[in-house]
This record gives C-alpha cells, structure tokens and sequence, in this order.
C-alpha cells in the first residue's frame, strides 16, 4: 500500500509539472506580460534559433524574481538588488548549465541554458518534495490516507507556477521537508544540515530552528516526567544530561542553520562596505551602462558607501527589502492593493480556520506549547488528542509554524505571496 501510494504520489506531481509547463506556455503566447517596473536583465548576444525556440516554450518561467536568479546565475552578485537572493539555487543552475547541458551550447546560449536547467531541475525536485512530503505526512499524520491527500493538494496549489519557474521554492521545499522528516525520525544531525541548506536558499529557512528547539524541548520535557521513577542520584545526572545535550544541540544546530545567511551578509557587507570584493572590474559594458540608466548601485571605490553600511547591524538583505520592494510593518495595506488582498483571502482564511480548529480541538495541549498531554494529569490513556490524524499531537508545532509565517506574512509582506 505505501509503495502504490507514493508511486501514484510521484506520477501526479509529474503530471502537474507537464500540465504547469503546457499552462504556462498556452498562457504566455496568448496574454501579454505586464509592463511593471521590475528588473529585466539585458540580452548581451543575438538569440539563436534554438534560444527563441526555447524562450516560446519556457519563457513564461522567466518573469519577475526569475530574472534575478538567471541574471545571478549567469553574472554573479552585481547589482545590489541582486543581494535579496540567496545563492543556492543560482549556484546549482549554472553547473548544470556548463555541465549537463554543455553539449547544447552549439544550439542554446548560457541564459537559455540557464532557463531549461531551472525547468529540468525543478521539474525533479518538485516531484521528489511531494513524495518527501507523504513521507514526511505519514511520520507526522499517522493516516496513509491522509498523508496521499496532503501531498496531492501541494501539488495543486495555487502558487504550484512558481514551483516550476526559476525561482528557488522548490528547492527549498525538498530541503525542508527532508529536513523535518529526519527530526521525525530522531535525526537531528541531519536535519540540521538540511535546514542549513534550506537557508542557502531562502533566508526563511532561518526559522527551521524553530523544529530544533521545540523538539529537544518536547524529548526533555518527556523524559523527565513525574511518572519514571529515579533514585536522587540517579534524577539529576539524567536531567543535567538531557539538559546540556539538548542546550549543546540546539545552541550548534542554531548556528548551523543560520551560518549561509550570516555568511551571505558577510559576503555583502565586504562587497559593498569594505570594497574587499570588487566584481566591477569584469562587469561587461551593457550591465555598466544598464546601471547608469536604471540608478543601479554596483560596488567599488568609485560608489559611495551605502547608507546601510554605517547601520549598527549591517544587514544587507533587510535593506534591500525595505528599499527596493517596500516590504516592512503594514505597508503594503493600500487601497490600489485591494485586488490582491482578495487573491490571497482563500489561503488566508484557510490557515486561520486550520489554526482555530486544532486549537479548539484540545485547548488545553495548545496551552502548554505542545509540551504535555492531559494524560499526565491523570487523565485515562483514551484522553486527550487523538493519536492519528489533523488533530494529533505531532502536528502541532507545524500548525504554529505555518500561523507564524501567515501573521508575517498578512503584516509585513506582499500579500499576494500569501498564495501558498
């Protein structure tokens, strides 16, 4: 049954990544892109045969944040905007744009190359995320039924465009779903380094410490409960232990964790604040000059040192944020807004009733944190949380980490991201 279920678990996602490529390219050649005033990277060469024919069928996964990733991918960390972007993803794309794909570039240039990596590359990770995800849902849910369910809907969510475009959600949902489910499975040396991975792809990977933290707090917390009987002695050597192993663990695996996105602002500030990094030397003239029409800052001695740089913690991706997408407290609450805060109400109102059913279901257990079941106090074995299902116990820490991300997100991010 587990094998027939994940099998029909990867065929759908795989025909949902055939069905986004066929959708996006009927779509692209029929509606016309929006003319927004968001970053475009130039085209240095004349496009080949194969280039155009590329971009008719693929083009459409090339939009908005996509064009930062191919532009990093193809050129490096130039422009300062550029900088919101961690670089995993970009990384990946251009090895197997010289590796994989070499052979092609008779045929393809480097960015149309870049562009079928990201669609291959996505295209495998997505479909290995979803069965991840069943088996993540399957340690967490203790229902087949449901798990299969589960992973079957991420595979039709309403963002589920993204998820094939170039752009690094996928690569960030295997990462953390894998991770997740080795913390299920008592792996939390594994799981860190995932987690750190995720973190190298999105900066919200960050907040994957939160699993670390709320696992060894939970394990302690059970291992020392009232009920297992211990001479003095023998009490406080095993509670200092679990106690210190788990601090040890979590304060590393921490760290771990947030060390890409650390490094990746070191990486920034030496570019910008300290000159240590000076890739203006080998800019190619046309992104010199795209810099100069569009005002934007490129590194060296000749720039002024941005206002950042002088900041007490000198962050660049916060910056970037709040100067180039506006993002930060109730921003982005505007009238003109109104059509996206209504295409993002459905995923909105779902999590909140999600969120307000489990914790009607045992506010109690809610309560403690997800900490202590009621039959510790006393209450029969039947008591409390079923064992399987939505509204069992091992869900609980997932429901405060997708209420989180909402709060965020409803307050301080651009609504219409609130699609997934």
């Amino acid at each position: 049954m587990a094998a027939s279920d994940l099998q029909m678990v990867a065929h759908f996602a795989l025909l949902s990544r055939i069905l986004a490529v066929f959708f996006q390219m009927v779509f692209n050649s029929l509606i016309p892109d929006h003319n927004a005033d968001a970053f475009r990277m130039p085209r240095l060469h004349s496009p080949s045969n194969g280039d155009v024919l590329l971009d008719i069928l693929f083009g459409g996964f090339s939009r908005w944040d996509a064009q930062h990733f191919l532009f990093i991918a193809e050129f490096g960390y130039i422009y300062e905007q550029n900088f919101a972007f961690l670089p995993l993803f970009p990384v990946i794309l251009r090895a197997l744009a010289e590796t994989l794909l070499g052979p092609l570039q008779p045929w393809l240039g480097l960015h149309s190359r870049l562009l079928l990596a990201s669609t291959l590359l996505n295209t495998v990770i997505f479909v290995l995320s979803a069965v991840v995800l069943y088996q993540l849902s399957v340690a967490v849910l203790q229902d087949r039924r449901l798990a299969a369910l589960s992973s079957l809907l991420f595979c039709l969510n309403p963002a589920s465009v993204f998820m094939s475009a170039a752009y690094s959600e996928s690569i960030f949902m295997l990462l953390s779903f894998s991770g997740m489910l080795h913390l299920e499975k008592a792996r939390p040396l594994t799981s860190c380094a995932l987690f750190a991975l995720s973190t190298a792809a999105r900066s919200n990977g960050i907040i994957n410490a939160g699993f670390l933290f709320h696992s060894q707090l939970k394990q302690c917390i059970l291992y020392l409960r009232p009920e297992l009987k211990f001479t003095g002695k023998d009490w406080h050597k095993l509670c200092w232990h679990l106690i210190l192993r788990s601090a040890l663990l979590v304060t590393v695996g921490s760290v771990v964790i947030v060390l890409p996105f650390a490094l990746f602002q070191y990486y920034g500030y030496l570019t910008f604040c300290r000159s240590a990094v000076n890739p203006a030397l080998t800019i190619p003239p046309h992104l010199l000059q795209l810099a100069r029409e569009k005002g934007y800052r490129l590194p060296g001695k000749d720039s002024a040192v941005p206002s950042w740089c002088h900041h007490r913690y000198p962050i660049i991706y916060s910056y970037i944020q709040d100067t180039y997408w506006n993002v930060g407290f109730m921003r982005y609450y505007q009238l003109k807004q109104l059509p996206n805060f209504l295409l993002a109400f459905p995923i909105i109102a779902l999590g909140i009733w999600a969120a307000k059913q489990y914790v009607l279901s045992d506010p109690w257990y809610c309560i403690h944190l997800g900490l202590l079941h009621k039959k510790l106090k006393g209450e029969r074995e039947g008591d409390g949380k079923p064992s399987s299902g939505f509204s069992s116990h091992r869900v609980f820490v997932y429901v405060v980490h997708a209420t989180a991300l909402l709060a965020f997100g409803v307050c301080f991010m651009h609504i219409q991201v609130r699609t997934v």
